[in-house]
């Protein structure tokens, strides 16, 4: 668990009868969403941070993958100098 717990929580009214909810963790992972009571929002965002270490570890997971299907192809040689992203 990292040690530095800095959260952020907005609760505000949307239109209708929801409310939006804005969320940053302590590995700046954002989120927004809506929901239709101040319950649920509560519930949604109490939710979502318990859950962060676990995104952060799954995002780092999947970078470090990405890096290593870039090595590949570099050692392939299917990768161009062109930034149009269809490498």
């Amino acid at each position: 668990m990292s040690q530095n717990k800095k959260l952020q929580l907005t609760i505000e009214k949307a239109h209708g009868n929801m409310w939006k909810v804005e969320m940053r963790d302590h590995h700046c992972n954002y989120a927004c969403v809506y929901e239709p009571s101040v319950v649920m929002a509560m519930s949604y965002a109490l939710d979502w941070f318990k859950k962060s270490d676990e995104r952060e570890e799954a995002n780092q997971i999947r970078g470090k993958a990405i890096q290593q299907m870039i090595a590949l192809d570099r050692k392939a040689g299917i990768t161009t100098s062109m930034s149009d992203g269809l490498d």
